[in-house]
């Protein structure tokens, strides 16, 4: 999909399959309106009088070939109270209207949503706009016998008024390219465990090398993490067929002497919980415990399109956890690369085994900072359910950043505490720890397991475990946190200058 963005005083004016204009709570047009309206004889009003769109919140009416205006139709669009125009408004108002136009035969759209008063800047209410558009437009059945037909609109104008335009072009431009980062995810997360396996992971690393000059991609094969010593990460792979891989990409933005973001995505291909057997009801949404490791590609390959002057790392563990005859058992002890022992109690606490080896693995890199990305919780679903990711820090500046990106981007953190407090509950009798905590915390115990391979760099933990994927008749994959990790790098790169 192509996005745009041009200055327009005369919506009239506009050429396209659609213009897009807002109705406030009370049948009031938005400015963008009242001057078509004006144009068009009054037809807006006229229709609006007749009680058929009051400016409820999301409601929409389509108008065709209104006599006066160049565009083919006109949606008009309910804002709502002006008021009451707060983010998840805003979100639910854009997603109503692009819903309709993807409906639509229409091959492009013009919006004006820069000047409509809806509650916030100009510079989110597009960022937001573009992701709904292309959030719409996304499909999953490309392994369907008959896809369904994709939607007609390929190309999206946002019209404003009095903003210049220019000054607007690259919002609109970094939206763009963190919608096809999103994507990216989305497909990884969305394909089967027996077309995405870990190799897979590594051919797509790859191939965003080869399309990004700026990215130099490699990947270590299990000879070369054995003689790492990366116990833990392998611990994890013997119950597999497939060969487990190390993937590491690095993005050279801005000058060699800049220590990278190292970014760590937990890549579980397929997790079946291994000898501690999960549960067979939904074990089909196992195949998203790669999330973590789509959202590392997916961000890279955002901020490679966006040129963005910083050094970031992607680091991907990925394999499989399946039981066999050669699978870890519980109460097996193995030797990290970090030197330290781990109980393994449960074989479905996997996700730590293979993130502590990757995060000690990191450090080679030398970073400013270390974000890992991981669905390794079921407990933090509980704790906050698909709205916020869990976000925990060992450095307070840090943590700020990331729940700033969040509120930036609308892809938000919620930040759980890192206390010493809960370090006991991995005490173990035979080994330095023990890879889980118990029933009590076990998104914080999950964390703490973490922490005591990332004491040498400022590091975060994020878990997604709620929000990555949803569940139900909207199955798929979300495309988060790719647009938290763009906004979190956006502004390094913008305070590095």
């Amino acid at each position: 999909m192509e996005f745009s963005i041009k200055q327009e005083g005369s919506p009239e004016k506009l050429r396209s399959g659609c213009i897009v204009v807002g109705v406030f709570d009370g049948g009031k047009l938005s400015k963008a309106g009242q001057l078509l309206d004006k144009a068009v004889s009054h037809a807006l009003t006229d229709v609006i009088a007749r009680g058929d769109m009051a400016g409820k919140p999301g409601s929409t009416l389509m108008l065709h070939k209104i006599a006066g205006a160049s565009a083919e139709r006109v949606l008009l669009v309910g804002l709502g109270k002006p008021s009451e125009l707060d983010s998840r408004a805003t979100l639910d108002i854009l997603r109503a209207a692009f819903k309709v136009l993807h409906a639509t035969s229409a091959r492009d759209a013009a919006l004006f949503v820069t000047d409509e008063g809806i509650g916030k800047e100009a510079s989110w209410v597009l960022n937001q706009a573009v992701i709904a558009a292309a959030d719409g437009a996304y499909r999953s059945d490309s392994l369907k016998s008959k896809p369904e037909k994709p939607p007609t609109l390929k190309k999206i104008t946002f019209a404003t008024l009095d903003k210049p335009a220019a000054g607007l072009k690259k919002v609109v431009d970094h939206a763009a390219a963190i919608a096809r980062g999103m994507a990216l995810t989305k497909d990884l997360g969305n394909l089967p465990s027996n077309i995405c396996t870990p190799s897979y992971l590594a051919a797509k690393a790859l191939a965003l090398a080869r399309t990004h000059k700026r990215i130099k991609t490699a990947v270590l094969e299990k000879k070369d993490m054995e003689k790492l010593g990366m116990g833990s990460f392998l611990s994890v792979t013997r119950g597999s067929v497939q060969p487990p891989k190390l993937i590491t990409l690095e993005y050279t933005g801005a000058d060699r002497k800049q220590k990278p973001v190292v970014l760590v995505g937990k890549g579980i291909t397929f997790d079946t919980g291994g000898i501690s057997l999960k549960p067979g009801a939904d074990m089909d949404e196992m195949k998203y415990d790669m999330s973590g490791a789509g959202t590392v590609l997916g961000t890279l390959q955002a901020i490679a399109e966006m040129e963005l002057p910083v050094n970031v790392v992607g680091v991907i563990p990925a394999c499989e956890n399946m039981p066999s005859g050669a699978a870890t058992k519980p109460g097996d002890i193995v030797t990290s690369m970090s030197g330290q022992t781990i109980e393994i109690l449960n074989t479905d606490a996997e996700g730590r085994l293979i993130l502590c080896d990757a995060l000690t693995y990191a450090a080679k890199f030398k970073p400013d900072t270390v974000i890992d990305i991981a669905t390794l919780t079921g407990a933090c679903v509980i704790a906050l359910g698909h709205v916020a990711s869990g976000m925990f820090a060992n450095d307070d500046k840090l943590a700020r950043e990331l729940v700033a990106a969040g509120e930036q981007s609308h892809d938000r953190v919620w930040q759980l505490p890192l206390w010493d407090d809960y370090q006991p509950l991995l005490d173990s009798n035979f080994a330095d720890m023990q890879n889980i905590g118990g029933r009590p915390a076990g998104t914080i115990t999950a964390a703490c397991f973490l922490a005591r391979f990332t004491k040498d760099y400022r590091w975060a933990h994020l878990d997604i475990a709620g929000t990555a994927n949803k569940s139900g008749k909207e199955k798929g994959a979300t495309g988060r946190p790719v647009p938290l990790l763009a906004q979190f790098l956006i502004n390094r790169a913008a305070t590095a200058k």
